[in-house]
């Protein structure tokens, strides 16, 4: 039987920075198992938002190191030519009066509070920013000058190589059929390719999470749920001169980037359609749906309304919580085994931090942030992680 000290479940983002953080600790003898191709799942079709906005505090730390993390990048790897695709663009987050203003409002303060170059700004600032907005219906507005978007398919393969250079094992096409486990503990895996024997194992399985379920025995709170992108164009170039927005007042909450160049992409803020098996695709897009994106959009930039047009659109899953935050760390009464599931679309943005904080656990270091927000048992202790926007929007 082969043995490894510690193997990774998933070669997307967060299994990536996973692996790379273990050999970088000092793990040697260390493999990643892909059943598909290295960020070929969910981390494909993530759109790559980058920031520290977050309503539940906990998240605004890991995400203010993780960005931290992108921003520096081929320091981090050790590698003068590594790339993640970083474009800093800012990121404005405009509400209207009530409940989505006072939140923005505290939400700017706790990142403040950390040191992030965050802050409120007029109407005036908000223009200059983005000139294209209509702000009519706007009450607040807050900026996050360091924010922007980068390459999650890049990012991924750029973990995976620093891996390999430092000695990681990665697999591609080697799905997993099970767990080896010894009383409460878990020994290794069973594959297609034979048993495998590990000090530790660490899931990084995003929507397909629920196989643990029956290889742990364990409650896995997750499920899959469809999300929607689409993107458009109008008269002039959307470049990347313009800033991430997050739009609290359109009733989709929508949230749009520069995209390809001279593209808007536009999502929705929602919870999405739950999906029953992450295998059976992500279906067709409904034409109402990106009629009704269109008109909040065009609502929100009157640009859109005189010239916009449509180009394209697709679909991806999030794997979700109750609370819409992930399950980081050990599951109760199981040994040898920690998982990472949950983001629900958050996972890219955390990616090299969480790596980090896993690879930190399974070698038996204390994490440099707590694992105990995310764990599992907050469900059961009536204490989930409740973001102030609601599930779907900002955690």
């Amino acid at each position: 039987m082969e043995s490894f000290d510690a193997v990774v479940l998933g070669g997307g983002a967060v299994g990536c920075a996973t692996l790379f953080h273990l050999t970088r600790l000092g793990c040697r003898r260390v493999l990643l198992l892909e059943r598909g191709d290295i960020a070929g799942g969910t981390t494909a079709q993530s759109s790559g938002i980058l920031r520290t906005y977050y309503s539940v505090r906990p998240n605004v730390a890991v995400a203010r190191a993780a960005l931290a993390m992108f921003q520096d990048f081929p320091a981090l790897l050790e590698d003068e030519e590594a790339d993640c695709g970083l474009i800093r663009t800012g990121y404005l987050a405009v509400a209207p009066e009530g409940k989505a203003a006072l939140a923005l409002e505290r939400t700017i303060a706790a990142q403040q509070e950390l040191g992030i170059a965050a802050r409120l700004v007029d109407h005036a600032e908000a223009r200059a920013i983005h000139p294209w907005l209509d702000l009519s219906d706007i009450a607040l507005c807050g900026y996050e000058e360091e924010a922007g978007f980068a390459d999650p398919y890049m990012t991924a393969h750029a973990f995976a190589r620093a891996a390999r250079r430092q000695g990681a094992v990665i697999r591609q096409g080697a799905p997993v059929l099970g767990l080896l486990r010894e009383g409460g503990r878990v020994r290794g895996l069973r594959t297609g390719g034979g048993d495998i024997a590990a000090g530790v194992v660490v899931s990084t399985l995003n929507v397909w999470s629920p196989l643990l379920r029956g290889w742990a025995e364990a409650e896995i709170p997750c499920h899959a749920s469809r999300h929607l992108v689409a993107s458009f164009a109008a008269d002039a170039p959307y470049t990347s001169a313009l800033p991430v927005l997050k739009d609290f007042a359109s009733p989709l909450m929508l949230y749009s980037r520069p995209h390809a160049g001279s593209e808007i992409l536009v999502g929705a803020g929602d919870a999405g359609d739950e999906v029953a098996d992450p295998d059976g695709g992500t279906g067709d897009i409904p034409m109402d749906w990106v009629a009704e994106v269109g008109a909040q959009l065009a609502h929100r930039m009157p640009r859109f309304a005189e010239h916009g047009r449509f180009v394209r659109a697709w679909a991806g899953l999030y794997d979700t919580t109750p609370d819409w935050n992930p399950v980081l760390g050990k599951l109760p009464g199981i040994e040898g085994l920690l998982v990472a599931f949950g983001f629900s679309g958050h996972g890219f943005k955390l990616s090299p931090m969480v790596g980090r904080m896993l690879a930190q656990a399974a070698l038996g270091l204390p994490p440099d942030l707590p694992l105990d927000p995310y764990r599992a048992t907050r469900f059961a202790e009536g204490a989930p992680l409740r973001g102030a926007f609601g599930s779907g929007a900002v955690s």
